[in-house]
Protein backbone atom coordinates (compact mmCIF):
# COMPACT_ATOMS: atom_id res chain seq x y z
CA UNK A 1 0.00 0.00 0.00
CA UNK A 2 2.68 2.46 0.88
CA UNK A 3 4.01 1.70 -2.75
CA UNK A 4 0.75 2.45 -4.20
CA UNK A 5 0.49 6.02 -2.19
CA UNK A 6 4.52 6.92 -3.23
CA UNK A 7 3.37 5.29 -6.73
CA UNK A 8 0.03 8.31 -6.57
CA UNK A 9 1.65 10.73 -4.65
CA UNK A 10 4.71 10.74 -7.89
CA UNK A 11 1.89 10.59 -10.53
CA UNK A 12 0.28 13.61 -8.85
CA UNK A 13 3.81 15.08 -8.57
CA UNK A 14 4.50 14.45 -12.28
CA UNK A 15 0.93 15.62 -13.53
CA UNK A 16 1.09 18.68 -11.28
CA UNK A 17 4.70 19.62 -12.64
CA UNK A 18 3.51 18.60 -16.48
CA UNK A 19 0.67 20.93 -15.94
CA UNK A 20 3.02 23.73 -14.53
CA UNK A 21 5.38 22.91 -17.78
CA UNK A 22 2.62 23.08 -20.38
CA UNK A 23 1.55 26.52 -19.04
CA UNK A 24 5.19 27.47 -18.92
CA UNK A 25 5.78 26.27 -22.43
CA UNK A 26 2.31 27.96 -23.50
CA UNK A 27 3.65 31.59 -21.92
CA UNK A 28 7.05 31.33 -23.34
CA UNK A 29 5.58 30.09 -26.86
CA UNK A 30 3.43 33.53 -26.67
CA UNK A 31 6.35 35.46 -25.62
CA UNK A 32 8.50 33.87 -28.47
CA UNK A 33 5.82 33.89 -30.77
CA UNK A 34 5.28 37.78 -30.51
CA UNK A 35 9.01 38.38 -30.41
CA UNK A 36 9.28 36.39 -33.46
CA UNK A 37 6.18 38.17 -35.16
CA UNK A 38 7.78 41.01 -33.99
CA UNK A 39 11.32 40.19 -35.55
CA UNK A 40 10.17 38.74 -39.13
CA UNK A 41 7.84 42.20 -39.62
CA UNK A 42 11.29 43.93 -38.76
CA UNK A 43 12.81 41.65 -41.38
CA UNK A 44 10.25 41.83 -43.41
CA UNK A 45 10.44 45.92 -43.82
CA UNK A 46 13.86 45.45 -44.41
CA UNK A 47 13.24 42.80 -46.74
CA UNK A 48 10.51 44.49 -48.34
CA UNK A 49 13.05 47.89 -48.56
CA UNK A 50 15.80 45.87 -50.02
CA UNK A 51 13.47 44.02 -52.75
CA UNK A 52 12.33 47.36 -53.47
CA UNK A 53 15.79 49.06 -54.00
CA UNK A 54 17.06 45.74 -56.15
CA UNK A 55 14.26 46.53 -58.24
CA UNK A 56 14.55 49.99 -58.75
CA UNK A 57 18.30 49.26 -59.31
CA UNK A 58 17.28 46.25 -61.65
CA UNK A 59 14.94 49.16 -63.69
CA UNK A 60 17.60 51.75 -63.58
CA UNK A 61 19.66 49.25 -64.84
CA UNK A 62 17.71 48.60 -67.59
CA UNK A 63 16.79 51.93 -68.70
CA UNK A 64 20.89 52.85 -68.77
CA UNK A 65 20.80 49.68 -71.15
CA UNK A 66 17.98 50.65 -72.93
CA UNK A 67 19.72 54.52 -73.79
CA UNK A 68 22.72 52.85 -74.07
CA UNK A 69 21.38 50.78 -77.06
CA UNK A 70 19.33 53.65 -78.47
CA UNK A 71 22.20 56.24 -78.69
CA UNK A 72 24.46 53.16 -80.32
CA UNK A 73 21.90 52.59 -82.67
CA UNK A 74 21.02 56.32 -83.54
CA UNK A 75 24.79 56.63 -84.24
CA UNK A 76 25.20 53.92 -86.69
CA UNK A 77 21.88 54.78 -88.53
CA UNK A 78 23.78 58.19 -88.42
CA UNK A 79 26.86 56.50 -90.18
CA UNK A 80 24.46 54.14 -92.28
CA UNK A 81 22.33 57.50 -93.72
CA UNK A 82 25.88 59.44 -94.48
CA UNK A 83 27.16 56.92 -96.34
CA UNK A 84 23.71 56.09 -98.45
CA UNK A 85 22.87 60.12 -98.49
CA UNK A 86 23.85 60.09 -102.10
CA UNK A 87 22.00 56.94 -103.10
CA UNK A 88 18.57 58.86 -104.98
CA UNK A 89 20.90 61.19 -106.86
CA UNK A 90 23.24 58.19 -107.58
CA UNK A 91 20.59 56.20 -108.94
CA UNK A 92 19.67 59.06 -110.99
CA UNK A 93 22.83 58.88 -112.65
CA UNK A 94 23.37 55.62 -113.34
CA UNK A 95 20.78 55.95 -116.94
CA UNK A 96 23.37 58.31 -117.92
CA UNK A 97 26.82 55.89 -117.12
CA UNK A 98 24.59 53.51 -119.42
CA UNK A 99 24.06 55.84 -122.11
CA UNK A 100 27.42 56.63 -122.08
CA UNK A 101 28.78 52.74 -121.90
CA UNK A 102 26.58 52.39 -125.04
CA UNK A 103 27.70 55.71 -127.21
CA UNK A 104 31.26 54.96 -126.69
CA UNK A 105 30.53 50.91 -127.91
CA UNK A 106 28.45 52.63 -130.98
CA UNK A 107 31.49 55.53 -131.57
CA UNK A 108 34.39 52.57 -131.30
CA UNK A 109 32.79 51.09 -134.61
CA UNK A 110 32.98 54.47 -136.38
CA UNK A 111 36.52 55.71 -137.87
CA UNK A 112 36.49 59.05 -136.03
CA UNK A 113 39.06 58.75 -133.55
CA UNK A 114 39.31 62.41 -131.71
CA UNK A 115 35.13 61.82 -131.52
CA UNK A 116 35.51 58.54 -129.55
CA UNK A 117 38.44 59.54 -127.43
CA UNK A 118 36.42 63.11 -126.25
CA UNK A 119 33.39 60.36 -125.68
CA UNK A 120 36.21 58.07 -123.44
CA UNK A 121 37.49 61.32 -121.85
CA UNK A 122 33.91 62.74 -120.45
CA UNK A 123 32.72 58.97 -119.66
CA UNK A 124 35.95 58.56 -117.40
CA UNK A 125 35.38 61.83 -115.60
CA UNK A 126 31.74 60.82 -114.99
CA UNK A 127 32.60 57.63 -113.62
CA UNK A 128 35.44 58.83 -111.47
CA UNK A 129 33.37 61.65 -110.27
CA UNK A 130 30.56 58.64 -109.16
CA UNK A 131 33.27 56.23 -107.87
CA UNK A 132 34.58 58.93 -105.12
CA UNK A 133 31.04 59.19 -104.07
CA UNK A 134 31.27 55.54 -103.18
CA UNK A 135 29.68 54.11 -106.52
CA UNK A 136 31.26 50.51 -107.23
CA UNK A 137 30.52 48.09 -109.92
CA UNK A 138 29.25 44.89 -109.24
CA UNK A 139 31.71 42.49 -110.34
CA UNK A 140 29.59 40.00 -112.16
CA UNK A 141 30.87 38.59 -115.96
CA UNK A 142 29.63 35.77 -118.02
CA UNK A 143 30.84 32.46 -116.96
CA UNK A 144 30.20 33.19 -113.15
CA UNK A 145 28.01 30.98 -111.37
CA UNK A 146 24.62 32.59 -110.95
CA UNK A 147 23.75 34.15 -106.93
CA UNK A 148 20.28 35.41 -106.99
CA UNK A 149 21.66 37.54 -104.02
CA UNK A 150 23.81 39.38 -106.49
CA UNK A 151 22.10 39.51 -109.58
CA UNK A 152 18.86 39.21 -111.08
CA UNK A 153 18.04 36.86 -113.82
CA UNK A 154 15.94 38.41 -116.72
CA UNK A 155 15.72 35.29 -118.73
CA UNK A 156 16.99 31.92 -119.12
CA UNK A 157 18.25 30.44 -122.45
CA UNK A 158 18.91 26.77 -123.46
CA UNK A 159 22.79 26.80 -123.30
CA UNK A 160 24.17 23.19 -121.38
CA UNK A 161 27.64 23.70 -120.98
CA UNK A 162 26.53 27.21 -118.97
CA UNK A 163 23.62 25.33 -117.34
CA UNK A 164 23.32 27.49 -113.72
CA UNK A 165 25.87 30.00 -115.18
CA UNK A 166 25.86 33.48 -116.32
CA UNK A 167 25.33 33.73 -120.10
CA UNK A 168 25.13 37.44 -120.77
CA UNK A 169 25.14 40.62 -118.48
CA UNK A 170 22.49 42.83 -120.33
CA UNK A 171 22.65 45.80 -117.54
CA UNK A 172 25.43 46.32 -115.14
CA UNK A 173 24.78 46.92 -111.24
CA UNK A 174 26.45 48.96 -108.60
CA UNK A 175 26.58 49.23 -105.07
CA UNK A 176 26.69 52.11 -102.70
CA UNK A 177 29.14 50.87 -99.68
CA UNK A 178 28.27 47.40 -99.11
CA UNK A 179 24.67 48.19 -100.00
CA UNK A 180 23.60 47.19 -103.63
CA UNK A 181 21.60 49.83 -105.37
CA UNK A 182 20.86 48.15 -108.71
CA UNK A 183 21.52 44.40 -109.25
CA UNK A 184 22.93 43.32 -112.72
CA UNK A 185 20.56 42.46 -115.09
CA UNK A 186 21.60 38.88 -116.15
CA UNK A 187 20.69 35.93 -118.79
CA UNK A 188 21.53 32.91 -117.45
CA UNK A 189 21.71 28.94 -118.82
CA UNK A 190 19.45 26.17 -118.39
Amino acid sequence: MKFKNIFKNTNTMTTENTEIDQELDDATLENNANGEQMIIEELSVEEQLTQDLAKEKDKYLRLFAEFENYKRRTSKERIELFKTANQEVLLAMLPVLDDFDRALVEINKSDDELLAKGVELIHEKLKSTLVSKGLEQVDVKAGDAFDADFAEAITQIPAPKMKGKIVDVLEKGYKLGDKIIRFPKVVIGQ
